[in-house]
């Protein structure tokens, strides 16, 4: 897959089957429009083209009195899934407030027809770009009888009698949800951090944690509470428990953390960038009356776990 982060320098090529979105979490709906395009591409002998953009518009756009959007993918994770699904060309556009103030047809005219080139565009259900949202279904279908492409809407995906979308799928993340979040997605959710080093209260007591601070302070992380987790650690996947949360038992700290602990894993993880994936919500974050009870609990959510990698394997 080819990215280009300047439209001056992607190729024209008036073969190409293009979409445009954001694309945050390259979910199953996401594939199913990624789909219809690679079969007009085989069909056609045409190229793939994304079209998508960074910062997400919703960082840029979102007022001040709003709480800011948590993303499902950061930029390098979106390239990472649109790559393992074969499409050809990826176009990251910059989004600033003044060019979400391009009309819808201006972009169509001088970003997707004058510039990458366009036979066939494929959109979502709900799609619409540009400013005021006014770039639909409607009026790309009017453009495209105006320069010569063709317009194809995809319908769309339901799960359990639920459509499928971003927002539905972070509401299912920050509701404890993970299993019908992580079955929208299509995958396992995931955060990417960096460990650093923490109180070492755990290591002292048995249970060695891994402090992880995330790449990026936009990415969403699930709801507080313990989940089962895995790792890819010294070349291996490596099971374990994680916890969400301000540690109420120990702190009377609003600071939220994310600590993993691996099983019969003693390994060096400071400084190392890790990808922690998030397997099964198992209980909500409490404060307990002692630290014999915090730690009888923590025995429990360890053989919880290990059950549930024995029996999901």
């Amino acid at each position: 897959m080819q990215t280009y982060r300047s439209i001056g320098d992607v190729p024209f090529d008036r073969h190409s089957v293009v979409t445009v979105g954001t694309f945050d979490g390259v979910h199953v709906g996401h594939r199913a429009i990624i789909e219809r395009m690679q079969l007009y591409a085989r069909e056609h002998a045409a190229r793939t083209v994304i079209v998508t953009f960074d910062p997400h518009p919703r960082l840029v756009l979102t007022r001040s009195s709003q709480p800011p959007i948590g993303l499902l993918t950061t930029l390098s994770e979106k390239h990472a899934l649109l790559q393992q699904l074969g499409i050809d060309i990826l176009v990251v556009l910059p989004f600033t407030f003044e060019f979400a103030q391009t009309p819808a047809s201006e972009f169509v005219q001088r970003v997707l027809v004058e510039r990458i080139g366009v036979e066939h565009l494929v959109i979502g259900h709900d799609h619409s770009f540009g400013k005021d949202r006014a770039g639909n279904e409607e009026l790309l279908r009017r453009l495209g009888e105006q320069f010569g492409y063709s317009v194809e809407r995809v319908d769309p995906v339901s799960l359990d009698g639920e459509v499928v979308s971003s927002t539905k799928i972070r509401a299912a993340l920050e509701n404890g949800q993970l299993e019908k979040a992580n079955l929208m997605l299509g995958y396992t959710y995931s955060v990417e951090g960096i460990v650093v080093h923490g109180d070492g209260r755990g290591r002292r007591l048995g249970y060695p944690t891994a402090n992880i601070e995330l790449l990026d302070p936009h990415k969403l992380l699930p709801a507080s509470g313990v989940y089962c987790v895995s790792a890819l650690l010294d070349g291996l996947q490596r099971k374990g428990m994680a916890n969400i949360g301000v540690r109420p038992t120990f702190t009377d700290s609003a600071h939220l953390r994310l600590e993993a602990h691996f099983f019969d894993y003693s390994g060096y993880l400071y400084d190392q960038k890790i990808v922690l994936r998030f397997h099964k919500y198992v209980r909500a974050e409490r404060k307990f009356e002692s630290v014999d009870m915090f730690w009888s609990q923590l025995r429990d959510d360890r053989d919880c776990c290990e059950h549930y990698f024995a029996t999901s394997s």
